[in-house]
C-alpha cells in the first residue's frame, strides 16, 4: 500500500515524500537513489524535526523499557554496519548526535556545532531504515505520528 500524503499541507507533503524515498532507498541499500533523495531531503524545512519525531518513536517501540549505553551503541554500530558497504559517507559521529537528539540528551558543548541539515538529511534515513528492520511497521506510521507531534508541540508553543 501507498500512502499519498494528499492530505498534509505542501511543505509537509514534501517531507513526507522525500523521507520515504530517501527510507526507501536505504532499506534498498541503493546509493544511486539514495543520493538525489537525500538531497532533496536537505531542502525541505523542518525534515530533521520530523525524522527525529520518527526515530524517537522507533526507538521507543524497540526499547520499550527504556535505552541504556549498550542499547544505543548497538543500534549505532547495527546502523554503521549495515550502512558503510553501500554508502560508505556514514558518520558515526552524526548517527550517534541523532540519536541523543532525538532522545533529547544532546547538548552540543562549545567546541561540537550540531549537524548541518545536509548531513542529517544523510543520516537520519540510516538510522530509520535500521530501526524500521527491528519494528517491522511500515514508515508512514511512524511519518504520520511524528507529523502529529510536531503539530500538537506547535499548538502549545
Amino acid at each position: 500500500m501507498t500512502t499519498t500524503w494528499r492530505h498534509l499541507p505542501a511543505p509537509a507533503r514534501e517531507i513526507a515524500v522525500t523521507a520515504t524515498d530517501a527510507v526507501d532507498a536505504a532499506r534498498a541499500r541503493d546509493a544511486e537513489a539514495y543520493r538525489p533523495a537525500v538531497e532533496r531531503l536537505a531542502a525541505a524545512d523542518r525534515a530533521g524535526l520530523v525524522l527525529g519525531g520518527v526515530v524517537r518513536l522507533l526507538l521507543e517501540e524497540g526499547h520499550p523499557d527504556g535505552l541504556d549505553g549498550d542499547d544505543v551503541r548497538q543500534v549505532l554500530e547495527r546502523c554503521v554496519r549495515a550502512a558503510a558497504p553501500w554508502w560508505p559517507d556514514v558518520d558515526p559521529h552524526v548517527l550517534l548526535v541523532l540519536l541523543a537528539g532525538a532522545l533529547g540528551v544532546y547538548d552540543p558543548g562549545d567546541d561540537d556545532a550540531p549537524p548541518d541539515p545536509a548531513a542529517v538529511a544523510r543520516h537520519a534515513p540510516l538510522l530509520v531504515a535500521d530501526l524500521l528492520a527491528v519494528t517491522g511497521r511500515p514508515f508512514a506510521d511512524y511519518l504520520t505520528a511524528a507529523f502529529g507531534e510536531v503539530a500538537r508541540t506547535e499548538l502549545h508553543d
